[in-house]
């Protein structure tokens, strides 16, 4: 759908294949999750539909994504969000003695989102925390240093809450140089761990609603995103419809 391609599985098997790809000694893989923005963006920047081209996995985040592919006569089982996935593994992981690291968010808050988790799934190795100063992607020497401490740390699993495109571009351009089996964009997911930013109700969740949850936290920073980017999601969609027809 939408110049991508989605992985049709649902959460527990998206987290079993992220638990399988994080034992793969053989290759470095990365996961991203679509929602609409990312969608939108994909439909103008090269760099990061290539980017999605090479992942390992694509699960749709978003209900809106799984109510497309119905409309589409392409279902996919559920919404499969990296918010949802991130919990999951993490206890996974704690199961399988595998070590993670967090990379990303506010000082502090990936910290606290290890404590937390630390306390639901006891024997959790967080092996390395960093939260990068502001614009440390357009910095040699400070991304020098990250890899630097995700090779000491040595994780199964990478964990990069940066926000999108700049999670994904980042994974990709360093994805052999830090050498972790596998890396996910999570997005604000250290923020809902650490209780900084409250996420949806369920309800919310599964009725489509999630993205006006977070347009009325931050209303600001979010109007642009949701009310003038993503709003041509509609005409996209209705675009692929048609030509879908037109190939039948």
């Amino acid at each position: 759908m939408f110049s991508m391609h989605v992985d049709n599985i649902g959460l527990r098997e998206a987290c079993e294949k992220v638990i399988e790809l994080s034992k793969d000694q053989r290759a470095f893989h990365y996961v991203v999750t679509p929602n609409v923005d990312h969608v939108m963006k994909l439909q103008k920047d090269m760099e990061f539909r290539k980017i999605y081209e090479q992942a390992s996995l694509v699960l749709p985040d978003g209900q809106p994504l799984v109510w497309a592919s119905r409309f589409l006569k392409k279902p996919l089982k559920e919404k499969v969000s990296g918010s949802d996935l991130f919990p999951i593994v993490c206890g996974m992981a704690a199961r399988e003695k595998l070590k993670v690291f967090f990379l990303g968010g506010q000082a502090g808050v990936a910290d606290s989102a290890a404590r937390r988790l630390k306390e639901r799934f006891p024997g959790l190795e967080v092996a390395g925390i960093y939260s990068p100063p502001f614009g440390f992607e357009k910095d040699p020497l400070e991304n020098a240093k990250i890899i630097e401490l995700i090779r000491q740390a040595q994780p199964d699993i990478l964990f990069v809450g940066l926000g999108a495109p700049k999670q994904e571009k980042w994974i990709r351009k360093h994805l052999n140089a830090v050498k972790v089996p596998v890396s996910l964009g999570i997005g604000a997911s250290f923020d809902f761990e650490a209780g900084t930013i409250r996420r949806a109700p369920i309800w919310m969740q599964k009725s489509g609603l999630e993205w006006f949850w977070r347009f009325c936290q931050e209303p600001k920073r979010m109007f642009k995103r949701y009310f003038i980017d993503d709003s041509q999601f509609f005409l996209l969609l209705l675009k692929e419809k048609y030509i879908r027809k037109a190939e039948l």
